[in-house]
């Protein structure tokens, strides 16, 4: 079985080397919606593949740390990443260019390790991420499976490269809530909300 949850933010980039010379010269934003798609043969003890108050708790946490920030290209030029950096306190840094598919096989991957280190207590059961998709606009979007965030030939994404900013990270429920991800420490799902 399928289910779907729906996020929303605001994200300024630049997407270098793109054939729009709006996008790839200019700094502008969107407002993205993310659609976390997770799937499992079972059904927990509510009788849900995963319950969706659960992807409020960290999912959203970490989808929700791209909102009113500008992502940055580590590959960027030096001087406007610290120009970014200093006019913003919300800012995020990428290995890997701001675009939606890069979003999408980003978010992929951040959201596969919070299910990775997430200790279910409800019955759940081999739920997994199927894909992660990106609306950048209302006509455009980007779908991202496990194949494409793994993939080399796209440009290898390391989730340790990734950076956000202080006030990011002051603003999660847990600071050291990246860090435990990094480190595949588990988190513990709350028995009730």
């Amino acid at each position: 079985m399928l289910i779907r949850k729906l996020f929303k933010f605001e994200n300024a980039h630049i997407v270098r080397n793109c054939t729009t010379r709006r996008c790839s010269e200019n700094i502008h934003g969107h407002s993205y919606k993310i659609e976390v798609l997770l799937e499992s043969n079972y059904l927990d003890n509510g009788q849900m593949v995963y319950d969706f108050g659960l992807t409020k708790q960290y999912i959203k946490e970490m989808i929700d740390s791209f909102d009113h920030t500008i992502t940055l290209w580590s590959k960027d030029d030096e001087g406007y990443r610290s120009d970014m950096k200093k006019h913003s306190k919300r800012w995020i840094e990428l290995p890997v260019s701001p675009s939606a598919e890069q979003f999408s096989r980003v978010i992929y991957l951040i959201v596969e390790r919070i299910l990775a280190c997430t200790v279910m207590v409800n019955g759940e059961r081999d739920v997994r991420l199927h894909s992660i998709i990106v609306h950048e606009t209302e006509t455009g979007y980007a779908q991202s499976f496990r194949e494409d965030a793994h993939s080399e030939l796209m440009g290898t994404i390391v989730l340790e490269e990734i950076v956000f900013s202080k006030q990011i990270q002051n603003e999660w429920s847990d600071q050291a809530l990246w860090r435990k991800l990094l480190q595949h420490k588990f988190i513990q799902n709350p028995k009730k909300i």
